[in-house]
């Protein structure tokens, strides 16, 4: 699939969910690059800011099956994974799959689960199987997890731990609308919800179909040294504990590879790199605590580790450049 093919299915799905959530393009448009990077996103924001109704809107604009997980304390990891259940016609145990079967897994407010629930995803997330009573199932592609937590209301709550955090390709939130973006929405809201009426615009082979066109975009040797000189500059960083994984680095190697084919482009740009620098890195980063003290925060830390790191010129950025200049 050539580049402007990957541009058209994600500007399709894109627009589709637009009918839904009004005022997001930049959040969408990364959250369409890292479902085309094979990574799943996490949705941190205040209640009602519509994390959920971005999940629900992405599944629906894809032909794929989708599970919806309400994370609570008394939840299970057999919850989430599937239980054996014994048949008494066939005097057999029988698996049945739980709801991380779906290709489309909306796990709802992740951190309320306790740790080994969460834990029930960490394989289902790396590797697209799961293992249970001895037996390993393999999910059927693409497989996506949506999570979605409230980082201000921490009663009851368990924080993700660095393991898990560091499975989610990006960390993404929304934010409040605007009040013109937020007056349209009531008046779409007026006679019914739109996500009721909202119907898939591309299939599971269509998004099978970008995530291996993704691979195929070039990355120039000048930029693969600008994302290595960020991640490995997070782990000197004086106020960072634990700085970027070489995941971190392929994390922002293949979104910098998806941004450029969403825009239509077969090459990835430094600003490219630079757009996913923080959903990608920020969630990864340990502060210090001293850091944290004095109101640091990891974004602000990958805001530096950016502006530090010298800005590459391309070969196909000067040849463009040139051309121009001819005309």
């Amino acid at each position: 699939m050539p580049p402007a093919d990957v541009a058209g299915t994600a500007g399709r799905i894109i627009a589709n969910i637009e009918k839904v959530i009004i005022g997001k393009r930049p959040q969408v448009t990364l959250a369409v690059a890292a479902y085309f990077s094979e990574g799943h996103i996490l949705l941190e924001d205040v209640p009602g800011v519509a994390k959920t109704m971005l999940a629900r809107a992405l599944a629906r604009s894809v032909g794929c099956t989708f599970k919806r997980l309400q994370c609570t304390p008394d939840l299970l990891p057999t919850d989430v994974t599937g239980v054996s259940v014994f048949n008494q016609k066939t005097a057999e145990f029988e698996f049945r799959p739980g709801p991380v079967f779906a290709q489309t897994l909306l796990a709802d407010e992740i951190n309320r689960a306790t740790p080994r629930t969460q834990a029930a995803l960490l394989e289902a997330m790396a590797e697209r199987r799961v293992s249970a009573d001895g037996q390993t199932y393999v999910l059927k592609p693409p497989f996506l997890v949506v999570a979605t937590q409230n980082p201000v209301d921490q009663e009851g709550t368990f924080p993700l731990p660095e393991a898990q955090l560091d499975r989610f390709l990006v960390r993404l939130s929304l934010g409040y609308p605007s009040l013109e973006e937020e007056g349209k929405m009531l008046a779409r809201l007026q006679k019914g919800h739109p996500i009721e009426d909202l119907k898939p615009v591309v299939s599971a082979d269509d998004v099978l179909a970008c995530q291996e066109a993704i691979r195929g975009v070039h990355v120039d040797e000048k930029v693969t040294r600008y994302i290595l000189e960020i991640v490995h500059a997070s782990r000197g960083h004086e106020d960072v504990a634990l700085g970027g994984s070489p995941r971190a680095s392929l994390a922002l190697f293949r979104t910098a590879q998806a941004l450029a084919a969403v825009a239509g482009r077969d090459f990835a740009l430094p600003d490219d790199v630079k757009r996913m620098a923080q959903p990608v890195l920020a969630h990864r980063l340990i502060l210090k605590p001293e850091s944290r003290l004095r109101k640091r925060t990891a974004a602000a830390v990958v805001k530096d580790l950016v502006g530090d790191a010298r800005v590459p010129v391309t070969d196909r950025q000067k040849a463009e450049s040139e051309d121009m200049f001819d005309r």
